[in-house]
């Protein structure tokens, strides 16, 4: 028995690895690609080790920009990238935790018919919502700024549901002790339910914040100005479709780039991430 657990689990590493092998591979190409010349990528020839242009072509993509259809640095592009994910996630989980404490503490007519008009929400592509919120958006003037960038998409109707259904597992004698404490509906929610949500903020703003990060057509659609663009819009604009040459290295050092912030926040907010989806009672 002992020999077939060992034999077992021997194989299940291996399985593993060779998963991470998959994953990986293409990752460690584009970072090699990043540091090759770009007439050897253009030729087919790029080497599998890396080459000797990686300070080069990282100062070029983060301080100078391409030559290509846009000529912003990637620090900007990435920093537009940032303040969008960081306003998505923040604005989500701000709104979508005061809705769900106003849903299930709160007694005021048509609660649950509002509830579900919230959840019904969930059904509906982002097609079909995208021309009504780009014109609100355009009437409002908000084009090419960090507040038509974020506002449309700050509202979460998964957000409001899970937060909602973790509130109805919280004990109703919480609130009794705090209403015999003297505690109002603020401080309730400011000094019990907050530091109860602490590990499902965590696990939601890792999502949010990478979902808010990956954002592709939203971006694609508000922006006009190449200062005001995203990473991911970025990306695209330096594959150029004309008889140019493609910038591959500065396009592979861009990929290596956007992946570097979603990693980070998943690295330094993993525990909390993951107590977040697996914890069931507080």
């Amino acid at each position: 028995m002992v020999e077939q657990e060992g034999i077992r689990r021997y194989v299940a590493h291996v399985i593993l690895w060779i998963g991470i092998a998959i994953v990986a591979f293409p990752v460690y190409l584009a970072i090699v690609a990043s540091t090759q010349d770009n007439a050897v990528i253009a030729n087919g020839q790029m080497s599998l080790l890396p080459g000797g242009h990686f300070f080069e072509t990282y100062y070029q993509t983060i301080f100078v920009g391409s030559s290509g259809s846009t000529r912003e640095p990637v620090g900007s592009m990435m920093l537009n990238s940032l303040i969008m994910a960081l306003m998505i996630a923040i604005g989500k989980i701000a709104i979508s935790i005061i809705s769900a404490y106003a849903i299930v503490y709160f007694r005021f007519p048509f609660r649950m018919a509002i509830f579900w008009i919230i959840f019904i929400t969930l059904m509906l592509p982002v097609e079909v919502r995208i021309y009504p919120t780009y014109k609100i958006v355009a009437d409002l003037h908000l084009l090419d700024s960090y507040a038509g960038l974020s506002l449309p998409l700050i509202a979460s109707a998964t957000a409001t549901l899970l937060f909602r259904q973790f509130f109805m597992t919280v004990p109703d004698e919480l609130l009794e002790a705090s209403r015999i404490d003297g505690a109002g509906p603020f401080r309730f929610f400011w000094d019990t339910l907050l530091p109860l949500s602490r590990t499902n903020m965590a696990a939601l703003f890792v999502i949010l914040f990478i979902l808010g990060w990956n954002q592709y057509l939203w971006p694609l659609l508000i922006t006009t100005r190449d200062d005001m663009q995203t990473i991911q819009i970025g990306i695209r604009k330096m594959i150029t479709t004309t008889d140019a040459l493609t910038a591959w290295p500065v396009v592979m050092a861009t990929a290596v780039l956007a992946m570097l912030p979603p990693v980070f926040v998943v690295v330094v907010m993993q525990k909390l991430f993951v107590r977040g989806l697996v914890e069931t009672e507080k």
